[in-house]
């Protein structure tokens, strides 16, 4: 699965959301298929880790370039130091081989922090755009059920009021 899916998700919650019907004379409620719901949360929270998981084979994938990379720096630096070393009969080339191997190991070395950089933002992208979903996601569920106790507390009210009208037109009438 692709971070789209958990984007869809939360789209799809996004859409219940906005489609679900409102009470009469109450426009800032709604009303949602509680199961649905709980079903496209539970999908939601199963995507998660498979984002994470994602984000650790990324971060994997960066080290093992990163050590790959040591290893061909030090694979050239090897090599020039041999190679000098069959061409030490004049110190131009041995100076022109060492130039050249502190070239080869500067350029790994910025090609190595450019692929951190790199790697890195994406990461952190990734994570802070699971992280928001998240986040949204939470923040519409609890909004959800902060207006279903409300919703539910006012209609107790209004049971209780009509009780107690039933019962002092019933004490009126005796």
């Amino acid at each position: 699965m692709a971070n789209n899916d958990v984007t869809r998700l939360i789209d799809m919650l996004y859409e219940r959301v906005e489609d679900a019907k409102a009470p009469a004379l109450k426009p800032t409620m709604c009303q949602l298929e509680r199961d649905e719901i709980l079903d496209l949360l539970d999908e939601l929270k199963a995507q998660l880790p498979i984002e994470i998981k994602r984000a650790k084979e990324l971060l994997a994938a960066r080290d093992k370039f990163v050590e790959q990379t040591k290893q061909d720096a030090d694979r050239i630096i090897r090599q020039a130091e041999l190679e000098a070393k069959a061409k030490v009969s004049d110190s131009e080339v041995l100076a022109a081989a060492k130039e050249k191997a502190h070239n080869m190991v500067t350029h790994a070395e910025e090609r190595c922090r450019q692929m951190y950089q790199i790697t890195n933002e994406y990461t952190e992208d990734a994570l802070a755009r699971t992280e928001e979903a998240v986040r949204m996601a939470l923040d519409e569920l609890q909004q959800s059920r902060m207006n279903f106790h409300a919703a539910s507390a006012a209609k107790m009210q209004d049971a209780r009021e009509k009780m107690n009208v039933a019962g002092t037109e019933e004490k009126l009438a005796d």
